[in-house]
């Protein structure tokens, strides 16, 4: 069996000191204390560590070996704790960080390769996902943050709304849109009738965006949409768009370069907007460490720059102060 730790590190400081007196002020412990340490010590070991030479302590061979033993893993967790003690500076570890699937795929990539450039002690986990997903790893702590959608449903918050902090970053826009020659061939005019009569490309065969780009444009929700294509992706969507399958709608900023050179057309109707907030969320009782600090500040800095439309919520001078 090992000896008792608190013993050995009395031994290492007498050995280092040279006297119990010399070891019981480093250690702040009365001399009568040491000296009881190291006779338990020397019982345990059946072995005398020291004799005393003229009022001061010279090790036996037996203390030089232990001491050979005992002084580096004594120095390295000495040097360890220090370390630990020491305040961060640097960003460095870990960072685990959720996001929804398209824009996580789309835009978090680029904005942690430049972040990585300046931090290259840090590396990124990313997990994708809905806002129910993505809420239940925060609340076990399998995630640092997320950038959450703010939906207009039910989301199972795991020890409800008190235990996190809710933060608006972003909106981004949703848009009616189809291809150039779709376009050409079969949209006459922006009507409600037109437009109703058109087959659509729908997520996940769910005409709620569809439903809610209607209400807000023409106040009439149509109840017989032909949705002639469904599918859980973003990129999908856009692709069966381009093969002229009909209308669908998506993020804008997922469809910078085919808007840009006008391969796909977009639907206005009126100056009113379709859009989705995606919010900074953490636990709220969860100390907010350098690294995840500077994520975000660098986060807000990198949104302004991508080149297509976001509507940051925080102004420039406060985002390295969220939250």
């Amino acid at each position: 069996m090992l000896p008792d730790f608190n013993r050995l590190k009395v031994f290492y400081s007498v050995f280092r000191e040279g006297s119990t007196t010399g070891a019981a002020r480093e250690l702040h412990l009365t001399q009568s204390g040491v000296s009881q340490h190291l006779r338990k010590l020397e019982s345990e070991l059946k072995r005398q560590l020291f004799t005393r030479v003229n009022r001061r302590l010279v090790p036996t061979s037996a203390a030089r070996d232990l001491y050979s033993i005992v002084s580096g893993f004594i120095g390295e967790l000495e040097n360890g704790v220090a370390r630990i003690r020491k305040p961060i500076e640097t960003p460095s570890g870990l960072l685990r960080i959720g996001a929804p699937a398209e824009f996580g795929k789309s835009s978090i990539p680029r904005i942690f390769a430049s972040f990585h450039k300046r931090f290259p002690e840090v590396s990124l986990h990313l997990e994708l996902g809905g806002p129910n997903h993505l809420f239940s790893l925060l609340g076990d702590g399998s995630l640092d943050f997320a950038y959450i959608d703010i939906l207009p449903i039910f989301i199972d918050k795991p020890g409800g709304d008190s235990s996190y902090i809710i933060e608006p970053v972003f909106r981004e826009e949703f848009i009616l849109m189809c291809s150039k020659k779709f376009y050409e061939c079969h949209i006459s005019d922006h009507s409600l009738d037109c437009l109703r009569r058109q087959p659509f490309i729908a997520y996940k065969s769910n005409p709620a965006l569809f439903n809610s780009w209607f209400k807000l444009h023409f106040d009439s929700v149509p109840t017989d949409l032909n949705i002639v294509f469904s599918v859980d992706s973003a990129q999908a969507i856009i692709s069966a768009i381009e093969e002229d399958l009909g209308l669908g709608i998506v993020v804008s900023h997922l469809l910078f370069r085919q808007l840009s050179c006008n391969s796909i057309v977009s639907i206005t109707v009126s100056g009113k907007k379709l859009e989705n907030t995606i919010a900074y969320v953490r636990l709220k009782n969860r100390s907010w460490t350098i690294t995840e600090r500077a994520f975000q500040k660098h986060f807000q800095r990198e949104l302004r720059r991508l080149p297509f439309s976001l509507t940051p919520l925080i102004p420039a001078s406060r985002s390295h102060r969220i939250c």
